[in-house]
């Protein structure tokens, strides 16, 4: 659809990634405060599947029925309805005409939205797999790679190899649908555009990279798990719903970053009851933005985005991480804004226009 008839799930996607662009403010802080970045994405996700665990069971806490598994009883008559007998008809090969509502039936609701409780298992294994595969790609190893990339080259490589993600998902959904989905010249010269434009926003002027082989692998690393995330994630949605999806990403997110805490037990103190004489106030307020703000809302919100919108276009959004982040150093840091900025955004915002064109 063209951008004026979908402007409001725009919008909602360029909240989403000017939150995830601010986060950097608040995850800094827990690093000064001595956690690594494991800790403070384990931290979050907890945070943000707990609470997504609570808001599921919501509706059934004020149900009579204390079985969450059987279906709400029927208020009226509570014997069985008796079959009416059928009457011969002259034509008895012909059935009658439905006598009634003349539209059509109404599409079967999303697996993952059973009414007689909260459902916690995928319909197959095979899809089971695919959620897990979503919590690794959108969560585990994208943070730690994103991470652990700092530690080995600069921030301004890590934010240009990072936010390139949306041309390998463009690249991954033209290669996995090439027979139905087709991606026009227009939206890749767009894409394009758009990366030019988030080149220019994150390097301002100074066309210099230090090259570090394992920092960039590592953020390159991340930057392809994103991609992929955004690929499965458009089979995903097809067949369940979104709280279903995002509550399996950061239960497999969290699942799957126990591998990380056996060869690292040096951090495991994070869940030993010292952890809360750790914290004071401010830090507390800081991870509960990280958990509840920019991680279940955003991780809800997103993936219902990629639903309306689709993978590719979804995606491109990414390209203003570099836009919010720097905006918030401005109005937080004092930082100046350059030409660089406003030409790298005008690039932007004209590759995201076309991206949306038919």
């Amino acid at each position: 659809m063209p951008l004026g008839k979908n402007w409001v799930y725009h919008l909602v996607a360029f909240v989403t990634v000017a939150i995830w662009g601010s986060t950097f403010v608040f995850t800094k802080m827990l690093l000064h405060a001595g956690l690594s970045p494991a800790q403070i994405f384990t931290l979050r996700f907890i945070i943000a599947y707990v609470l997504l665990i609570g808001y599921s069971f919501i509706p059934y806490l004020f149900q009579k029925n204390t079985s969450l598994s059987a279906p709400r009883p029927f208020k009226g008559n509570t014997s069985p309805p008796v079959p009416r007998p059928f009457k011969e008809n002259a034509s008895s090969s012909v059935p009658r005409p439905f006598k009634g509502n003349t539209s059509p039936p109404v599409p079967r609701p999303l697996k993952g939205r059973g009414r007689g409780g909260v459902k916690l298992f995928a319909s197959s294994w095979r899809d089971e797999l695919l959620m897990m595969a979503l919590g690794l790609t959108g969560g585990s190893l994208y943070f730690l790679t994103e991470n652990a990339a700092m530690l080995y080259t600069t921030a301004t490589n890590t934010s240009l190899i990072v936010c390139s993600c949306p041309l390998f998902a463009m690249l991954l959904v033209a290669v996995a649908y090439r027979k139905s989905e087709h991606i026009r010249r227009v939206q890749a010269l767009g894409s394009v555009i758009a990366c030019l434009g988030m080149a220019v926003v994150v390097l301002n002027g100074h066309f210099v990279l230090h090259l570090s082989p394992l920092g960039d692998l590592l953020a390159f690393v991340a930057c392809l798990c994103w991609a992929v995330y955004s690929l499965l994630m458009k089979s995903a949605i097809e067949r369940y719903s979104t709280l279903f999806i995002t509550r399996k990403v950061f239960f497999y997110g969290l699942l799957t970053i126990i591998p990380y805490y056996i060869l690292r037990p040096s951090e495991c103190w994070i869940f030993t009851p010292a952890v809360f004489r750790f914290f004071n106030l401010s830090l507390l307020l800081n991870l509960l933005f990280l958990g509840v703000v920019a991680s279940m809302l955003c991780f809800l919100i997103w993936n219902w985005v990629i639903r309306q919108l689709g993978a590719v276009v979804a995606t491109n959004w990414v390209y203003f991480n570099p836009i919010t982040t720097i905006v918030f150093a401005w109005w937080l840091l004092h930082e100046q804004i350059t030409p660089w900025f406003l030409l790298g955004s005008l690039l932007i915002l004209t590759g995201m226009y076309l991206c949306d064109r038919k």
